[in-house]
Parts: structure tokens; sequence; C-alpha cells
């Protein structure tokens, strides 16, 4: 069963009047069944902020985009935290070839500071000698 199939069958599941739309009081048992609870209201809201067509009712085209970019939030949440243990200094936004030899010892993997000045050139796209988040970013989506 491939994702889109996948996604049709929850949908189904969660349409319980089987009229192709999920309405506030289905999204709400849906956010009760993952244990999130949600007020009538602020489902009425999550909705009407979802639905694409402005009705206040999700289709099942609305609910594939929220899964996917909740999927893509994690992703970027999971590399955020990745580019962290690299980073120089925390917060300081790079990752230098001293920082980067110091995660690779780290991780047994022995590199002079010279070898990863070449790998950072690789992937260091404004040739300012660091990567940055967004410089990562393009980097793990590469591999």
């Amino acid at each position: 069963m491939d994702k889109q199939q996948q996604y049709k069958r929850v949908f189904t599941h969660l349409d319980k009047n089987g009229d192709g739309k999920l309405s506030p009081p289905e999204l709400q048992v849906c956010m009760g069944k993952i244990g999130e609870e949600l007020s009538l209201e602020e489902a009425e809201m999550v909705a009407e902020l979802m639905a694409s067509d402005g009705d206040g009712l999700l289709s099942f085209e609305d609910l594939v985009k929220v899964v996917e970019s909740a999927n893509e939030d994690e992703k970027v949440n999971d590399l955020k935290m990745a580019f962290k243990m690299y980073e120089e200094v925390e917060g300081c936004g790079c990752i230098t070839p001293k920082s980067l030899r110091r995660m690779l010892s780290r991780l047994g993997e022995s590199r002079t500071v010279e070898e990863c000045e070449l790998m950072i050139t690789k992937f260091d796209l404004d040739g300012n000698g660091v990567v940055d988040f967004d410089e990562f970013h393009h980097m793990m989506a590469r591999s």
C-alpha cells in the first residue's frame, strides 16, 4: 500500500458521515485519538485555517497537505538538532572546519583541519569558509 492509499484509508476512517470532507467535530475526534484534546471552537478554527476552499471542512487533499507539511517540519527540526551538534559555538549559526573536525573525531572519524576545510568548500555556497544552516540543509537534501 503506497502513501496515498494509506492517507485515503485514514481519511475514509475519519470521515464518519462519508461526505468526503472532515468537519470540525470529526477533526476533534481525530485529534482525541492521537492524544490531543481540542475544543469544538478550536477544531472549527483549525478547519477554517486548513480548508483550501474556505468552507471550513477538510478535503482529502487538505489532509494530505497538513500531514506532508508536518512531516517536512519534523525533518527540518531534526536537521536543526543535527546542525547544532556541529556548530562551532552553540547558536553561532555556522559549522567551521574546526567544529567539523571536532564532531567527526567524536564520531570516530579522524580528519585534519585542512581535510575539513575541503569538505566545507564543497557545500559552502556563499564562499565564506563556513557552512550555515541553509547550506547544511541543501547538503543533507543531496545525500
